[in-house]
C-alpha cells in the first residue's frame, strides 16, 4: 500500500465519521467502512493483519499464559488481536461495534477458539458483568468524539472486569497542551482518569512512540480492579 493510499483511506475514515457525527449517529461509520471495503484490509487504516506490538510486549512481559483466564478483547475488527490472546492460552470473547468486521473475522480464521461477538462498548450485555480477568482496549476510545461517551465506555469495561482482574488501554496519546487534531482523537492523562473514576486502580503508565512509521506517541496503560 503506498502512502498515497494510506491517505486516502485515512480522508475516506475521517469523512465517514464526520458525517455520522453531523447525523447524531457518531458510531454509524464503522459498519460504512468495513462494508465499503469490500474485504479489502488495505481500506482498514488501523488493519495490519497482526496483532499490536504493544499489545504482544506486554503481554509476553507480564502475563506470558492465559491458561484459566478469560480475555475480552474490545473492538476486535479482523481479529489479530484476539488471535494472539488466545494463542497465549486466554479463554477469548472479541466483540466489534460492526457486523461486518465479525463476519470478516470469523471467515479469516473459521477454525478459532475466539468467541467473536457483535456488541456495542457503549452498552455491553449484562451478562457479562464481572466475567473477564484481563480487558483490552486499543484504539477504541480515541475513536469516539465525546469524553461523556468515553466515560460510558469506561464505566462499562470496569463492570466487566472480575475482581482482581486488570484492563490494558492502548491508545494515541498528546500533552494538554497539543492541539486535539482530526479523528482518531490522541488521548490525554486527564482524559484516562475516567477509569480511576469508575473504580480501578492504575498500576502502570507508559508514554511510548510506535515502532516503525509514522512514529507517534502511545500511551499503554495498566489498571487493576
Amino acid at each position: 500500500m503506498t502512502d498515497s493510499d494510506k491517505t486516502q483511506a485515512r480522508a475516506r475514515l475521517r469523512q465517514l465519521a464526520t458525517e455520522s457525527i453531523e447525523n447524531r449517529d457518531p458510531t454509524g461509520w464503522f459498519e460504512k467502512l468495513y462494508r465499503g471495503a469490500k474485504g479489502d484490509p488495505e481500506a482498514i487504516p488501523w488493519a495490519h493483519l497482526r496483532a499490536n506490538p504493544f499489545l504482544i510486549e506486554w503481554v509476553t512481559s507480564n502475563q506470558p499464559s492465559g491458561e484459566g483466564q478469560r480475555a475480552l478483547v474490545v473492538g476486535c475488527g479482523l481479529g489479530d488481536d484476539a488471535e494472539a490472546m488466545a494463542r497465549y492460552g486466554f479463554d477469548v470473547t472479541a466483540f466489534d461495534i460492526s457486523p461486518e468486521a465479525i463476519a470478516w473475522a470469523r471467515r479469516r480464521f473459521p477454525d478459532s477458539l475466539v468467541r467473536y461477538a457483535f456488541a456495542n462498548a457503549l452498552s455491553l450485555p449484562e451478562r457479562w458483568s464481572e466475567q473477564f480477568h484481563l480487558i483490552v482496549e486499543i484504539y477504541t476510545l480515541q475513536s469516539l468524539p465525546f469524553q461523556a461517551m468515553r466515560e460510558r465506555v469506561a464505566a462499562n469495561l470496569a463492570r466487566c472486569i472480575a475482581p482482581g482482574g486488570s484492563l490494558l488501554v492502548i491508545c494515541a496519546g498528546r500533552d494538554e497542551s497539543d492541539e486535539p487534531g482530526s479523528m482518531p482523537w490522541p488521548l490525554t492523562r486527564a482524559d484516562l482518569t475516567m477509569f480511576e473514576q469508575v473504580g480501578l486502580r492504575e498500576m502502570s503508565f507508559e508514554d511510548l512512540l510506535s515502532q516503525e512509521e509514522p512514529f507517534f506517541r502511545h500511551f499503554r496503560i495498566h489498571y487493576q480492579k
